[in-house]
């Protein structure tokens, strides 16, 4: 019997690959196209996608996750084919995964491994990179055992393993371990280093901007969207995860009012919780905006399971978000140091209906618009086209929040509130005072709350609680 390959790396590119998966009750996948996802990952991480495999089960068989009569239909298939891989469209343990390669004979992944492959890919930044390289090694870490059963072959029959041997490969696996979780420490002090940095630019940001960020699933059309709507430049392309790091652009609204317009990382069923972790700072930009643009192309026959995943992963991060900032509230430390914190409000959410124009009917876009109440049907691709006017007219409501004319007093010295009104606001009248300016002004009541924030020496005609910020 040939030996098994060795599994000493995740790497697909150019190998003959077959999917698999075992369909339980509780699985979420497109049942018109049960491996359309998995194989379009597949591909875009360079393998060939040759067969399919898949099996009903109530539950999965503890030791092979798949039934043992499937998985040696899965050996055939893969000597029938001439496989090299075998990705499941699903996790498999440590365990799992060496029996079912000891059995098939050819290497064996799980679709959290296929998925940090390409992430490790298209990683550019020193950020991403990172990112990648810690969440692979804490996947990697408890399945170290499994990856290195090969090193069984290095002692002889005869046991002749040398002083200090405890067993085939043991003392290997051992010190790969140690150097595993050394490599994991110094991963993390690095990455903690450039997130705090990003912690603040984003704290800043929310509190000096009106911030939107665009969230969707994955090749949803985020960052044409992205482009269209600001001189972003963001790679934009017709494949899963195009877009790995987050890009932010100022966003004409018009009438004199802006917003930080921040495309980011698409999201994905089943992704790995480790990615989740080590892209919390990635993250960052949605769980602080104060609105989110999400995207979802309807004209997808699985737009409702991208839907659902994109709500239930945003009410996960939202949730973390509310549990940390009840910890701060208490009174903990806050290890991103001293920040300047606006109290954390979850970000209001407007569905943008993307891809209207390859709808065979309105039929689809009618139900989503019954779904989706408030959503708008939009085609990302055409600057300017069907609902830009709609969404750029309600993204600058929320960012002017309600405009009111005001009498405003300010401090000369304190220029960069005068330059704020003058650019924000409409003024009908200036009157001078010696060491003060009184204005008369239309502006949003955002804009106003962002001033007193930043400590504004300026009094409100009519505001009491305004003579505090005054007297600073």
């Amino acid at each position: 019997m040939p030996a098994p390959k060795e599994r000493s790396a995740i790497k697909v590119q150019s190998e003959r690959a077959i999917l698999a998966a075992v369909r339980l009750p509780t699985s979420t996948y497109d049942q018109r196209d049960p491996f359309g996802e998995l194989a379009s990952l597949a591909e875009q991480a360079g393998a060939i996608v040759v067969g399919s495999l898949e099996q009903r089960l109530e539950r999965p068989v503890a030791g092979t996750y798949m039934g043992t009569g499937k998985i040696r239909d899965l050996k055939a298939l893969c000597q029938e084919l001439k496989a090299d891989v075998v990705i499941f469209d699903h996790d498999l343990s440590p365990r799992q995964l060496a029996n079912i390669e000891e059995v098939i004979e050819v290497k064996v992944l799980d679709r959290s491994e296929l998925i940090l492959d390409i992430f490790a890919a298209r990683a550019t930044t020193t950020e991403a990179k990172l990112q990648v390289e810690l969440a692979q090694l804490e996947y990697t870490y408890p399945r170290l055992k499994a990856m290195w059963s090969h090193l069984e072959r290095i002692v002889g029959a005869g046991g002749l393993a040398g002083i200090g041997t405890r067993g085939p490969g043991e003392q290997q696996l051992e010190i790969d371990r140690r150097l595993a979780q050394k490599k994991q420490l110094v991963l993390k002090r690095e990455l903690e280093v450039i997130q705090e940095r990003k912690r603040r630019m984003v704290q800043d940001r929310i509190v000096d901007h009106f911030t939107v960020g665009l969230v969707g699933y994955t090749n949803a059309g985020k960052s044409t969207l992205f482009n269209t709507l600001t001189a972003g430049g963001a790679y934009a392309d017709d494949r899963l995860f195009a877009t790995l790091v987050t890009r932010t652009r100022e966003w004409d609204l018009g009438g004199g009012t802006n917003a930080q317009l921040s495309d980011t990382v698409g999201f994905v069923r089943d992704l790995p919780h480790n990615l989740i972790a080590s892209f919390k700072a990635t993250l960052e930009e949605v769980t602080h905006a104060h609105v989110l643009l999400i995207v979802l192309d309807v004209s997808d026959a699985a737009a409702e399971l991208h839907y659902n995943t994109v709500m239930r992963t945003l009410d996960e991060l939202f949730a973390e978000v509310k549990s940390e900032e009840e910890r701060l509230a208490k009174g903990e430390s806050d290890s991103s140091g001293p920040v300047r914190r606006s109290r954390w409000q979850e970000p209001k959410r407007i569905v943008l209906l993307n891809k209207v124009d390859a709808l065979k009917d309105n039929a689809a876009l009618l139900v989503w618009q019954h779904k989706c109440p408030g959503s708008i049907a939009i085609v990302a691709k055409e600057a300017g086209g069907m609902g830009h006017a709609e969404l750029v007219r309600l993204v600058r409501e929320l960012a002017e929040g309600g405009v009111a004319e005001h009498v405003i007093t300010v401090d000369l010295r304190d220029s960069r509130t005068v330059a704020t009104l003058e650019k924000r606001g409409k003024v009908s009248s200036r009157e001078y005072d010696g060491n003060t300016v009184t204005l008369r002004v239309a502006i949003g009541k955002r804009q106003l709350d962002q001033l007193r924030s930043l400590g504004a020496k300026m009094r409100i005609e009519g505001e009491e609680h305004t003579k505090q910020a005054w007297s600073q």
